[in-house]
């Protein structure tokens, strides 16, 4: 799809309910640079290479079941959304980045699963009011910059009881200790922007959603990486492949600190490694959040 053709179908969702909005010409711009951001590197290979685990447990927390209208936003490659195509649920797979929709649609498809994959922005959702017996994201709307706007759209797409299912990265996890480090080399955010990781928040989950929903079930929990040999593969890895992290870099390489980025990489592999075995071992921590739309 063509630059401009994403603009106008951008400028369409914001006009939803025979209600006009401004068009922000600087949201389109910083949802243009996302896109890019995420296709910079291979995302579908580091789903492949260890993120795999979390999109059933997400799933399983739902409790899916067959015939029930579901929703994943930020989809990505569809971790979670194909397993729960696997249980017979009505699957619309979303996410802003149409290079990460067709990698995942390119996956169920040797196992006859059908899918509804739909490009769309967390923020500003091209769906009905109350669509959805449940809506879920795992590792993925946390990444949409206005977090408020995010969780206002969840809400308004989940039908009446429907389930609201959320897996993200914890502030004081690997992950929130990964934006961490990275922060020094990178600009600053544009306005009104959050850090991804406080979706892992429990205080920040209550403030987006209020009494809207109500979260019966709050846990956190680790997902175990082993599938690097030495602690620094895990760093050249995510330099390589993760979109963030190689934005970060190159940005750091402009600035003339591509040495102390390096640096400061590999003093965080270092810490986050668990133990000198070989395979290195990591732990992830996340935060898993179900709960009933009121």
């Amino acid at each position: 799809m063509s630059t401009a053709a994403r603009q106008r179908m951008l400028c369409r969702a914001h006009l939803r309910k025979g209600t006009t909005m401004s068009v922000d010409t600087a949201d389109i711009e910083l949802k243009t640079r996302l896109r890019t951001m995420w296709t910079s590197g291979d995302y579908p290979l580091m789903v492949e290479t260890f993120l795999l685990p979390l999109g059933p447990r997400l799933v399983d927390a739902c409790g899916i079941e067959a015939g029930a209208r579901v929703l994943d936003v930020a989809s990505g490659t569809g971790n979670a959304a194909i397993p729960a195509a696997q249980r017979g649920a009505l699957v619309t797979a979303s996410d802003l980045t149409p290079a990460l929709l067709e990698a995942g649609a390119a996956r169920p498809e040797a196992q006859g699963l059908k899918l509804d994959w739909v490009e769309a922005d967390a923020e500003s959702l091209p769906f009905q009011d109350e669509s959805f017996d449940v809506v879920m994201s795992s590792i993925g709307v946390m990444f949409a910059p206005h977090h408020q706007a995010a969780a206002d759209e969840i809400v308004r797409v989940s039908g009446p009881e429907a389930t609201v299912g959320l897996l993200s990265w914890t502030p004081e996890g690997m992950l929130g200790a990964l934006f961490a480090t990275m922060k020094p080399f990178v600009p600053a955010p544009p306005p009104g922007a959050s850090s991804p990781p406080l979706w892992g928040s429990e205080a920040h989950l209550h403030e987006l959603f209020g009494d809207r929903v109500d979260f019966h079930t709050i846990t956190r929990d680790v997902l175990e990486i082993t599938a690097f040999e030495r602690p620094r593969d895990y760093g050249e890895h995510f330099k390589s492949y993760y979109g963030p992290t190689r934005a970060a870099r190159a940005n750091a390489i402009r600035n003339g600190l591509e040495t102390e980025f390096d640096a400061a990489f590999d003093a965080f592999c270092d810490k986050w490694s668990h133990g000198t075995s070989s395979p290195a071992r990591f732990e992830k921590e996340y935060l898993l959040a179900v709960g009933t739309r009121r």
